[in-house]
């Protein structure tokens, strides 16, 4: 029998591929011009935008307003391109008023460097042209998110700019000195606490840069190894193909940090394998979502948002790489062992190894791909460089690796092709954090942000347990209208102080609210990886959601727990503490999973699954006390469920 490869599959479903993408993910709606040399102006346009990133992520960045507004222009001037602005609008021409908006876009940019020394002179009290180029801006920039991302997000600006004007008749812990028109725009517009401010700039640095590199290392077949290598890996053992998506998803979901692109492009081979194990349709569909999601929360790259985590504690990335580990690697567990029960449950056999890649061949082809990660986890944690220092080499390391074999060469047109996908790619993640510098300009000039954390206090009763409840609710809430970088940069500006002022580590802080603003994407009712996973399983979208929440439960209680045990982020500990904890935590989560299949040797009464779970939770504090009775409580099911698995096999004979 024929050996499994992903390209089996991914080849006859790229039509269907772009459909769900299309569908669950709108900054995949692209304009494909019929005018050749059009499409190939837009395709050269992005390589030069890749390229200038490039080039000065090399040499030196201009100064700051002058860096900042180029990129934010470039980005709009594709957007506008790009993106129809409505759903009827032809996707095969260019209107008048698109060109229009792109032009306008370049303008505020040329306004700001012809005029730059002055410009800055201005800050605190702006002129008529300062006022209409920054109100141009404002629109421009509501208008591409509206176009990306949809309405939510630019009525979430609109709420916040209305907050600005009219906070003086606002009653209690709202109101504020409130600010006209010129002062609101001189925020937003000239000083870097607005549009231009702390989002922009990581969207314009470290952000790009590791997109790029996801680019050029999909370019290279990185995709095609991490399937195959979790395939001779883990796709002979029981309920193999689930492992496998897991693997793939979670390895593929760190570099290219979109989980909808990741569900789609991953999932099209790893969900029929699923299915045809005997796996449910929900069951497979929320298994790709989940493992696709938690990408984002894995090292060394992460979702986008740790980068601005980064730049917003003052932390080197590194720092953040780190502390994420431990965290990343429960959550998968958790679904690994969610993934092993229901296989043992049901009696679901993996893959036969005949079928499957030999581990060996795999790594002679395509193994040196793992040169260029190896590489930038050295250049990130042990070489003192800086991240966008690391990334530029990165990028380089990847073009020359992947000249090794024949089967990773990339052309010079692949590198090209490269370059251009990493601009698209990253239009949808910079016009996000402009529109949300607008919103958090407003939150820094009004104060909002003290006031929503002092409010969320008073909510929780300065209780730490309510109080996280309260934040976790507030994130899942944003989340379900907003991408998740959006949703993390709001929730970091307005819930994290909260639990700062509690005492947390503001890293824990942070990570706790990045967690929960990631989940958005498996939860329903708004949940685009799990209706884009249902999309290809053919399950129902609402079942896989909630499925896929069941699935990600521990990663619901990961970030609990190290709220409560800060030394699971290696906050401030010494390597015994850590240990001590991280080996409670995984005895916890494998509680979670056992007490959510409701398996362990044999089906589990539901009385044992409710103490399963309370003994998971008895393990989230640090407490050595807590810890024993949960380990007590883990013994004493795994002797009943033993004996009862005994009784149940001496029966059957």
């Amino acid at each position: 029998m024929s050996k499994i490869s992903p390209d089996q599959m991914t080849s006859q479903l790229t039509t269907h591929q772009q459909e769900l993408l299309e569908k669950f993910d709108r900054d995949s709606k692209v304009k494909k011009f019929d005018l050749p040399y059009l499409q190939q102006g837009i395709y050269y346009a992005a390589i030069g935008i890749a390229l200038y990133h490039f080039i000065t992520s090399f040499i030196g960045y201009p100064a700051t307003h002058l860096h900042r507004s180029l990129h934010v222009a470039m980005m709009l001037f594709m957007t506008f391109f790009l993106y129809p602005s409505h759903k009827s609008a032809s996707r095969s021409k260019m209107v008048w008023y698109d060109v229009v908006f792109a032009l306008l876009s370049l303008a505020v940019a040329a306004y700001v460097w012809t005029d730059y020394i002055h410009f800055l002179g201005r800050m605190g009290s702006p002129n008529r042209m300062d006022v209409i180029m920054g109100t141009l801006l404002i629109i421009l920039v509501l208008e591409a998110s509206r176009r990306i991302s949809g309405w939510p997000l630019v009525i979430l600006s609109l709420l916040f700019i209305l907050y600005g004007l009219i906070g003086r008749s606002l009653p209690g812990i709202l109101m504020h000195r409130g600010y006209n028109w010129s002062k609101l725009v001189n925020h937003i517009f000239i000083n870097t606490e607005g549009i231009y401010g702390t989002s922009v700039d990581v969207a314009a640095s470290y952000i790009f840069l590791f997109i790029l590199f996801g680019s050029v290392m999909n370019k290279s077949g990185m995709g095609k190894f991490f399937n195959d290598l979790a395939l001779a890996f883990a796709g002979s053992s029981k309920g193999g193909p689930a492992k496998v998506a897991v693997i793939a998803s979670g390895f593929l979901g760190s570099i290219n940090g979109s989980a909808v692109a990741n569900v789609v492009t991953t999932g099209a081979f790893t969900i029929p394998l699923m299915k045809k194990t005997g796996y449910s349709k929900e069951f497979a569909g929320s298994v790709e979502a989940s493992a696709s999601v938690g990408g984002q929360l894995l090292p060394p790259i992460m979702g986008a948002a740790a980068f601005i985590m980064a730049e917003m504690l003052g932390i080197k990335y590194g720092v953040i790489v780190i502390s994420a580990a431990i965290p990343a690697l429960l959550y998968y567990l958790g679904i690994i062992v969610q993934v092993q029960l229901r296989a043992s449950k049901n009696n679901l056999q993996g893959i036969p190894k005949e079928e499957l890649p030999k581990v060996r061949q795999v790594m002679k082809e395509r193994g040196h791909l793992l040169l260029p990660i190896l590489f930038l986890l050295y250049m990130l944690l042990f070489s003192g460089n800086t991240v966008i220092f690391s990334a530029f080499w990165a990028i380089v390391a990847t073009i020359v690796v992947s000249m090794f074999r024949k089967t990773t060469r990339m052309s010079f047109r692949d590198i090209l092709d490269a370059f251009a996908e990493g601009t698209r790619s990253v239009i949808s993640v910079a016009v996000a954090c402009a529109v949300v510098g607008i919103i958090i300009g407003v939150v820094s000039l009004t104060g909002f942000g003290l006031n929503m954390a002092n409010a969320i206090i008073q909510l929780g009763r300065a209780n730490l347990m309510l109080t996280l409840i309260l934040t976790m609710v507030t994130c899942m809430v944003l989340g379900m209208g907003l991408p998740s970088i959006p949703a993390y940069l709001i929730t970091a500006t307005m819930a994290a102080p909260a639990l700062v002022k509690l005492g947390i580590p503001p890293l824990a802080a942070h990570m706790f609210v990045f967690y929960f603003a990631m989940f958005a994407n498996i939860t329903p009712p708004v949940a685009l990886a799990s209706f884009a996973a249902a999309g290809i399983s053919g399950g129902d979208p609402m079942k896989t959601g909630l499925q896929s929440v069941k699935l990600s439960l521990a990663g619901f209680i990961v970030p609990y727990m190290f709220i409560y045990s800060p030394a699971l982020l290696l906050i401030d500990t010494t390597w015994p503490v850590a240990l001590r904890v991280t080996i409670t935590a995984i005895i916890g989560v494998c509680m979670i999973g056992m007490a959510t299949e409701g398996y362990m040797f044999t089906r589990m009464h539901n009385a044992l699954r409710a103490i399963c779970l309370a003994g998971a939770l008895l393990l989230i504090t640090a407490n050595v006390y807590q810890d024993l009775m949960g380990i007590a409580i883990l013994v004493a099911i795994l002797a009943i469920q033993k004996v009862l698995s005994k009784r149940k096999v001496e029966y059957l004979q």
